[in-house]
């Protein structure tokens, strides 16, 4: 054990030679390298797997030992000033070891197909590379000076990996948003760690726990000045974990290659702040203000997530959305206290979210081989539907992680979930009637997601209540109920394509063509289906009418993710009720509770566990029940049961579907309008700061000195001309110079 923890600072520096021997092979010998990219990924997931051996073998002793280990050395030591540098080993830094390197190892094998034609292939992999050694030396930091660096080297790697396509302005603009909004949150950060140095005179974290401790209980500390240095460490929480209101650069941030969207923002770098807050929970824990502020923003951004995910059509910003609501719930417990409920559900939503992430990775490498590279068309669910057929096996990992993220058993999700449910009823009602029910709409939007990209087709039956169509409703698939093996050549063969189905069809999908801005002529509509893939030959490419399924590498990390969905949730349920801390994940994290000055047992009432599990299953089946009806063809069912001039006749009806449903759309679809009002109150305010003070820096500041020298060459030129090199004429203006001051005078 002794020797394992000797060595434990190497951990974040194992996967270092990758991007430095990738830099210097580009610097020295260009060709080769490129010519030889694909063996790059080989190093990067073999030392990746070095170091999840070495987390793995750590965790081993924290269950069998229960033990915390820290190593410090001196940096820089000025007088009172002690800088130093170390590492920490305890329980929630395993977990986290575990779960980047886990992550990290899957998603890079998985990468190597997916960014195997794209021409940053080496740039990606060493930007992936050194987001896992920032990730790592974020986890195992002993003090705020190492937190605080690679919490910036994260928040770099992540501005880099957003913005990998800078090339397109979409991705230029998300990757600035991203960056600009974190600096806000780190400027917080940075000011709460000089102010709890300034009370304390201390950076490390145990020290620094214990003199705040001592300060409180003797009542030697103004408590206003550290529960505000405590907030401003919470906001660079609130940031990397887009909480509420610091939320809007993370749907943005999906411009990035989806396998990135899978790594840091769905399991390890959004999770930066729930680690933050995790590390920080002795501090926060005695001061019962912040505490409720953590479980208020938590709350606030479970509901804003979930109901900014009902209406998106951009698959990957819907799963967005959905993380920061997951992330909501995890900071709900960590503001109830629920630490042991918190780290459960980080472990159990990163496996089933990095599934969902590479499932949707692989559906839009399916499409683009159908639509060409366009993320507006390959990433669009509305344009998507019926691909049960075509990708089978993504379609059963989709739907496993599915099922985890609604929180149904026996999947992962179900466990962790329903234990921060459970608690929050003891911790407010409020809260836990607004958690229940948003577990319910997470069901809503995620089945949404998958009726409207497997199970989908031109569903042109379902009206709105009020008789109008509602584009949000519908599926419009770009190869129709059934697969054409035939190519598309002319408007009449694709108006006979359309009527396989229903002369309805035919309209529908054309005024949807034309009112999504696809195509502007027949030509164009025929274009559709023959778009030539990014990375083809334009001359060589062949139509593909239909998608097909990725590659065996994308699928094998799919699978194994679909493994941990499945039985990831085993490390946290409790079998024996006799046995103190029979669970793996309670015995890992006793010397943690034990300093948060709880107990330690962990009993599990399986009666009282199974009626609260029921409510919540019986709400997530309501949700995928709605699910059904609005995105199946129900209306066509209710018309051969004649039901259906009775249902829309029904004034509850007319009241809900009219007012409320709408509202509720809008308000999704233009993402709560937040990035409206920060457009109007923030940008545009400070744009209007800026020229303000642009022009009074040009014609003020610059103005004066710049007048004063103008003044004087025309006053110059002018005098000038009034020497005439007479000494007569100079005596003559010098005496009536001073006749006229005489007047004057008297």
């Amino acid at each position: 054990m002794e020797y394992t923890h000797q060595y434990s600072w190497i951990i974040p520096f194992i996967p270092l030679p990758v991007p430095m021997l990738i830099g210097m092979g580009l610097i020295l010998f260009p060709t080769a390298t490129k010519n030889l990219r694909r063996m790059w990924a080989f190093p990067s997931i073999f030392l990746l797997t070095i170091v999840m051996i070495f987390s793995v073998d750590l965790s081993t002793h924290q269950i069998n030992n229960s033990s915390i280990y820290e190593y410090v050395w001196s940096w820089t030591i000025n007088n009172d000033l002690s800088l130093e540098f170390g590492y920490f080993i305890d329980s929630l830094t395993s977990i986290m070891s575990i779960l980047i390197t886990t992550v990290g190892i899957l998603v890079l094998i998985y990468s190597d197909n997916y960014m195997s034609h794209d021409q940053g292939y080496l740039r990606f992999f060493a930007y992936m590379t050194l987001f896992n050694i920032s990730m790592l030396g974020l986890v195992t930091s002993s003090n705020f000076i190492q937190i605080y660096v690679f919490w910036e080297l994260v928040g770099m790697s992540s501005y880099l990996l957003i913005g990998f396509w800078f090339t397109r302005p979409i991705a230029a603009n998300a990757c600035q948003k991203a960056f600009v909004t974190n600096r806000v949150g780190d400027f917080g950060l940075l000011l709460g760690i000089l102010g709890l140095y300034w009370i304390t005179g201390s950076l490390e974290f145990r020290d620094l726990f214990q003199i705040i401790n001592n300060l409180i209980y003797k009542n030697e500390v103004n408590l206003f000045f550290v529960t505000l240095f405590a907030l401003l460490l919470f906001c660079g929480a609130v940031a990397k974990s887009a909480q509420f209101p610091l939320h809007v650069w993370l749907p943005d941030a999906m411009e990035g290659p989806t396998p990135i969207s899978a790594l840091i923002h769905a399991a390890t770098m959004v999770a930066a702040g729930i680690f933050l807050v995790a590390r920080l929970l002795p501090l926060f824990i005695v001061l019962p203000a912040i505490m409720n502020g953590i479980a208020f923003i938590g709350i606030i951004t479970v509901v804003l997530g979930a109901t900014l995910a009902i209406a998106q059509k951009d698959i990957k910003k819907n799963l967005a959305y959905s993380t920061m609501s997951q992330l909501g719930y995890m900071m709900l417990a960590l503001g109830m206290g629920s630490y042991r409920a918190a780290l459960f559900h980080l472990i159990t939503h990163a496996y089933s979210k990095a599934l969902l992430f590479l499932g949707s990775g692989s559906i839009i490498h399916s499409m683009e081989a159908v639509v060409g590279y366009s993320p507006a068309k390959s990433q669009n669910m509305v344009l998507m539907g019926g691909l049960t057929k075509h990708v089978p096996i993504t379609k059963t990992c989709f739907l496993v992680g599915t099922l985890s993220l609604c929180g149904l058993p026996p999947f992962a999700c179900f466990w962790s979930k329903d234990e921060i449910l459970n608690d929050s009823w003891l911790y407010s009602p409020i809260f836990a009637i607004i958690a229940c029910s948003t577990a319910g709409l997470t069901a809503f939007y995620m089945f949404r997601i998958y009726l409207l990209v497997f199970e989908g087709y031109l569903n042109v039956h379902f009206l709105n209540f009020n008789g109008k169509k509602n584009s949000s409703f519908y599926s419009i698939s770009l190869w129709g109920k059934k697969q054409v093996k035939q190519k598309l050549k002319n408007k009449k063969f694709l108006l006979a394509f359309l009527r396989m189905n229903n002369k309805e069809i035919t309209s529908f999908f054309i005024r949807k063509i034309y009112s999504h801005r696809i195509n502007k002529n027949v030509k164009n509509i025929t274009r559709l289906f023959f778009d030539t893939p990014h990375f083809g030959n334009k001359k060589t490419a062949t139509a593909c009418l239909s998608p097909n399924e990725s590659d065996n590498t994308m699928l094998f990390s799919m699978v194994v993710l679909v493994l941990f969905t499945l039985f990831v949730g085993g490390v946290g349920i409790s079998f024996s009720q006799k046995e103190i801390d029979s669970d793996i994940l309670s015995k890992l994290l006793i010397p943690f509770i034990d300093l948060l000055h709880k107990n330690s047992q962990h009993f599990v009432d399986w009666y009282e566990f199974l009626i609260n599990a029921t409510f919540s299953v019986v709400l997530t089946f309501f949700g995928i029940f709605f699910a059904y009806f609005f995105y199946k063809p129900v209306y066509s069912y209710l018309q051969n049961l004649n039901l259906l001039n009775l249902f829309e006749k029904s004034v509850l009806n007319k009241i809900i579907a009219n007012n409320f449903i709408n509202v509720l759309y809008n308000w999704s679809y233009n993402r709560g309008y937040i990035d409206v009002l920060y457009e109007i109150s923030l940008i545009a305010s400070v744009r209007k700061l800026v020229k303000l003070n642009y022009f009074f820096d040009k014609k003020i500041i610059d103005g004066i000195p710049n007048g004063i020298g103008i003044t004087s060459f025309f006053l110059g030129e002018a005098i000038k001309y009034v020497g005439g090199g007479r000494i007569s004429s100079y005596i003559f203006l010098y005496i009536l110079y001073v006749l006229i001051f005489i007047v004057i005078w008297y």
